[in-house]
């Protein structure tokens, strides 16, 4: 009898977990654009669930994770600067008693690099959180590798 207990709770287990959604409301799309023989812009967009936020790479102390992009070491390129952002949404938020910058919808991240080889990719790491106006998701890191040609 306990093990047709233990069989049947592990079979509800197994088919709530199967119904129990994962929320990804983000997505990234990488793409590189040479601006000359020897430069190069990589392009890095996140898109947004409705309702959802994701924070600033601009981002105080105390705040929520902010987005943050780590570039691999190479010796194909170098990186011209800090990856840029667009104007952001800024707004005081009551869980950290603090103003933030977000973005909503789609953002799109720039990376100016030198290029020392005619071709190469550009790999690294993005690390980001990710709210609502009822949850924060745990900050989430996603590798990217990018194609300059």
């Amino acid at each position: 009898m306990k093990k047709i207990t233990l069989v049947l709770s592990l079979l509800v287990i197994t088919v709530a977990s199967a119904f129990a959604q994962i929320e990804k409301p983000v997505t990234w799309s990488y793409a590189a654009k040479k601006v000359s023989k020897t430069e190069a812009i990589l392009y890095l967009k996140a898109t947004i669930d409705d309702r959802w936020h994701i924070y600033s790479q601009n981002i105080k102390d105390g705040g929520p994770v902010k987005t943050t992009f780590t570039f691999s070491p190479s010796k194909d390129f170098a990186l011209v600067g800090k990856t840029t952002e667009p104007k952001a949404i800024v707004k005081f938020e009551d869980t950290f008693k603090m103003n933030v910058s977000f973005f909503e919808k789609s953002v799109i991240f720039q990376q100016k690099i030198k290029l020392n080889k005619t071709a190469t990719v550009a790999k690294g790491k993005v690390e980001f959180m990710v709210c609502n106006d009822r949850q924060c998701l745990p900050p989430e890191e996603i590798e990217f590798s990018i194609p300059v040609k």
